[in-house]
């Protein structure tokens, strides 16, 4: 389908290098395999220079790597990409990539401090989370610390909401994040910029009730085929919600180009597409574009 008319804003991507490969639990290669059908490449991994490539054809000339923190260290299945390897990768690729820095609330005020040196050294422009790996409700008191920090670093946090799936079948885990969740959160903290990632499927209108009432609540459009979402959901960013819905693949979930073609498929307006796939993220997460 390319050219493309606007160049987009990958706002949730997880590194997958080779040697990123090495340190993560091999249930992701069948995760990606087996739950969305990705060919082998997912095992292989792809460098940088690689991913940058496919973000070119698919029209997309930034992204967010995100430096997960996918549960506590030492529970089954979980682990922790260092940021400082998401930080080389920003450095070594200027002008393409920006860093977001995993929370994990087991860490405590350890953690706290992690996230605004990655901030304030490493230059990340957010904060993301998986409130399921740690079966902890995106409202729940452990996460308050990381949330004040974010504030006081004027920072927006992603984090997860929907349902969770099964990642590694020796640790099923519940799927804590119901959009509602973030209702306290957003009256306890309304000067925290709140990103709900997965769209909240398949509580999409429950989502879109947050995003509608508070001003500090967006909706990131990731892991989920645009052809598959939600009319409502089309129908939000096409029009009153179109100041609050940001473009997101989730890579390697879904590949760049696949993703792209799709959204250009939706037929969306062209202020709200160009809100969508780009103004809106230069605008909440503050960045020097």
């Amino acid at each position: 389908m390319p050219p493309y008319d606007i160049s987009a804003i990958d706002t949730v991507v997880n590194p997958h290098t080779p040697d990123i490969l090495k340190i993560r639990p091999d249930w992701g290669a069948k995760f990606y395999k087996e739950k969305f059908g990705r060919d082998d490449s997912v095992v292989k991994g792809y460098t940088y220079e690689k991913m940058i490539e496919l973000m070119d054809a698919a029209g997309i000339g930034h992204a967010f790597l995100v430096a997960n923190k996918t549960g506590q260290l030492g529970t089954p299945g979980s682990w922790h990409l260092p940021y400082e390897v998401v930080a080389e990768a920003v450095q070594s690729h200027p002008g393409r990539f920006f860093g977001l820095a995993g929370i994990d609330p087991t860490e405590g005020m350890d953690g706290v401090r992690a996230l605004e040196k990655a901030v304030k050294e490493y230059g990340f422009v957010g904060a993301h989370l998986y409130p399921h790996w740690f079966e902890l409700a995106p409202d729940h008191a452990k996460y308050y610390p990381f949330y004040a920090k974010c504030v006081e670093l004027d920072i927006p946090i992603q984090m997860q909401v929907g349902q969770s799936l099964i990642y590694y079948d020796k640790r099923p885990l519940r799927s804590v994040g119901r959009p509602i969740t973030l209702d306290a959160v957003a009256c306890d903290f309304p000067e925290l910029k709140l990103l709900g990632i997965h769209i909240g499927i398949p509580w999409a209108d429950e989502m879109i009730a947050m995003a509608w009432k508070h001003p500090n609540v967006h909706i990131v459009a990731d892991a989920h085929l645009p052809k598959y979402w939600p009319k409502a959901f089309v129908n939000y960013i096409n029009t009153y919600g179109q100041d609050k819905v940001l473009f997101g693949t989730d890579f390697p979930v879904i590949e760049f180009d696949r993703f792209r073609d799709e959204v250009e498929n939706l037929n969306l307006r062209p202020d709200p597409k160009r809100k969508f796939l780009r103004e809106n993220a230069i605008r909440v997460y503050k960045l020097p574009l």
